[in-house]
This record gives structure tokens, sequence and C-alpha cells, in this order.
């Protein structure tokens, strides 16, 4: 993990501010949905992407390895000869 420096304070309602430098370096935009993960005693903040890595396509996407792959790209992946 590299760290930014930057130290902001959590406020009364629980929240955090992103910078913008940090948000723009990251293509984080207003309304863009975050996941939030915990490892260990880390909290680990990723941008949402439910849509498949290969097409795009947000139908019938399953979770492989950590990312999101549509049942037509992982069929296809299975019927390539490598």
């Amino acid at each position: 993990m590299k760290s930014t420096g930057i130290v902001r304070k959590v406020d009364e309602l629980g929240r955090v501010v992103i910078p913008i430098e940090l948000r723009r370096t990251l293509d984080i935009e207003e309304k863009d949905a975050l996941e939030i993960y915990v490892d260990g005693e880390h909290i680990v903040l990723k941008k949402y992407a439910p849509a498949c890595i290969f097409c795009d396509d947000a139908r019938d996407v399953i979770q492989y390895k950590g990312k999101n792959i549509c049942k037509n790209c992982l069929n296809d992946m299975g019927n390539k000869q490598f």
C-alpha cells in the first residue's frame, strides 16, 4: 500500500472526505458507488464496477477471482484453445 500523506478526520456522522486530487487520479465522480472491504485492520475503498471486465455487459455477471465476468465471456474463455 502506498501512503498519500493525506489525513482526514471522521465527522459526527461517520463521513470522511476524499480529496478531489485523489478522486481525479482514481476517476471517482460524484454519485459513483464505492465498495468497502476490510483487510485485517485496514479499510479499503474500491470503485464499484458491476459490469463484465471484458465486454462491459452488466447481465449475468459473476465474480471470478475478484473480477466481474459475464457468463458469455466465461463460456467463450472455456471454448478457446490456447
